[in-house]
């Protein structure tokens, strides 16, 4: 399941019947793009530009809805997938329609191969890789399921910098851990589990806790450090919105706000996410796309957003810190013992050595607060 599927609202029908097939003809897998949670192609953009993202999307519909829901072997499907695609960049003629519609707009764009074939392994990945034991490995394979997505729009663009790629990597990932985090009891269903292993030891969670039909006390804790940790990701990549412009500015808005609002769900469904994935209502969606968006046009802001860009441009080659929950709660001392009545320590992901801090533990069922501002 990659970034295609993140859900910050209402959940996306099955696909439409055919769409596993890798003849299926783009206008049929386009069909699925009403029920996705933010506009494929605004139409507010140029017909062009509009084109070239229906033809990204269609790729990556088709890609994920082999991956998850072909019948027969689905490595095979990706595989000759594959092979139909690298006829893009090698000169030749795909025979795929979804490929054919795509080669266009590559060229056009003059977009690299390498966020192509990432998605695809991703897609590969789910079909023999169903836990994942550390944060590390986890963001790891968002790098292939989430990043490719963002690269391809901000290449689309002409907006491929080493710092906005940067940027978007963050924010990529992070929508894809708030969906992995919302959709918890779906993929354990689906024998998935997308939260790192190490996390659940630490917490003392068992598989058995997250078949629950109501989350335990330590399983909301679990989910709000997670949360925190998800959210950090977002708050690091959320410059990016200030280094576009027109209305590429309003979408990236829109992700940054709509990743804000799947974590707030998440938070004012007390971390319980075992009934069903917590789904932001639109007027909150759009009330956090409004604060970043409303963010960006203070001034000062781009000075400010370039040199966040060039810091996670230079922090990307460290490994996302994995400070265990344990260790960070014991002062760094490196053990696994429990978690503070409290508070639920967290450490900054993908920005070097490990910081521990405190958040709140989770809300009163019930609570609610008002949508923050800024970098919330």
């Amino acid at each position: 399941m990659t970034a295609i599927d993140a859900r910050t609202g209402p959940p996306r029908p099955s696909a439409h019947p055919g769409t596993t097939d890798l003849t299926t003809p783009t206008e049929q897998v386009l069909l699925a793009a009403p029920a996705e949670n933010f506009p494929v192609a605004s139409r507010l953009l140029p017909a062009a530009t509009r084109d070239h993202l229906n033809a990204l999307y269609v790729f990556g519909r088709l890609v994920d809805d082999i991956g998850d829901e072909a019948p027969g072997d689905r490595l095979a499907l990706l595989d000759e997938l594959a092979a139909d695609l690298e006829l893009i960049w090698s000169g030749g003629e795909p025979k795929l329609p979804v490929h054919r519609r795509l080669a266009h707009t590559v060229r056009a764009c003059d977009l690299p191969a390498e966020p192509f074939r990432r998605l695809v392994q991703a897609n590969r990945q789910d079909q023999i890789v169903t836990r994942y034991d550390t944060y590390e490995d986890l963001v790891q394979y968002c790098t292939l399921s989430a990043d490719p997505i963002g690269r391809m729009v901000l290449g689309v663009f002409g907006l491929a910098t080493p710092a906005r790629i940067a940027l978007s990597d963050r924010i990529c990932t992070a929508l894809q851990l708030a969906e992995h985090f919302q959709d918890v009891a779906e993929d354990l269903a689906a024998g998935r589990i997308y939260v790192p292993l190490e996390d659940l030891e630490a917490f003392g969670v068992t598989e058995a806790d997250l078949a629950a039909p109501v989350a335990s006390p330590a399983v909301r804790h679990l989910m709000a450090f997670e949360v925190a940790r998800a959210r950090t990701l977002l708050d690091q990549g959320a410059p990016l919105v200030n280094l576009v412009g027109g209305r590429l500015r309003l979408a990236m808005a829109g992700f940054v706000g709509g990743g804000r609002a799947a974590l707030d769900a998440i938070r004012r469904a007390d971390y319980d996410m075992l009934g069903g994935a917590p789904k932001a209502p639109k007027p909150r969606m759009a009330a956090f796309a409004a604060a970043a968006w409303a963010r960006s046009l203070v001034p000062g802001q781009a000075a400010a957003a370039r040199a966040a860009g060039t810091a996670v441009t230079a922090s990307s080659a460290t490994a996302p810190s994995t400070t265990a929950p344990g260790a960070a709660a014991a002062g760094g001392t490196g053990s696994s013992g429990p978690v503070p009545s409290g508070t639920i320590p967290t450490t900054t992901p993908g920005g070097g050595a490990a910081v521990a801090s405190a958040v709140p533990a989770p809300a009163p069922a019930g609570s609610d607060v008002d949508v923050p501002e800024g970098a919330r």
